[in-house]
């Protein structure tokens, strides 16, 4: 019965072992979906903020564009050119 009683008790440190070791596991694995789902949140932030600062460089652009910077004269021809056309469109639209 000695042995008996020596494997039931090595069973039960096993036992008590393993169980720890899930229940630290159990609590690391919280901790990193918690911390990823922190980064997520974040990734969409910073992905937001990038979509509003390329609309901003956009509208900066446009500006630059229409006022004529030197930098930027072909497209300024070209911005003009254009606001001429869609006014011409809606001059010809409203004499019909």
């Amino acid at each position: 019965m000695s042995g008996l009683t020596e494997l039931i008790d090595s069973l039960e440190v096993k036992f008590s072992k393993m169980y720890h070791k899930m229940a630290t596991l159990e609590k690391k694995n919280q901790e990193l979906s918690d911390e990823l789902n922190k980064f997520k949140e974040n990734s969409q932030k910073q992905l937001s903020l990038i979509d509003d600062l390329n609309y901003q460089l956009e509208n900066l652009k446009t500006v630059n564009a229409i006022l004529g910077s030197e930098e930027n004269k072909r497209e300024t021809k070209l911005k003009i050119n254009s606001l001429i056309r869609e006014i011409d469109y809606c001059i010809a639209q409203l004499s019909d």
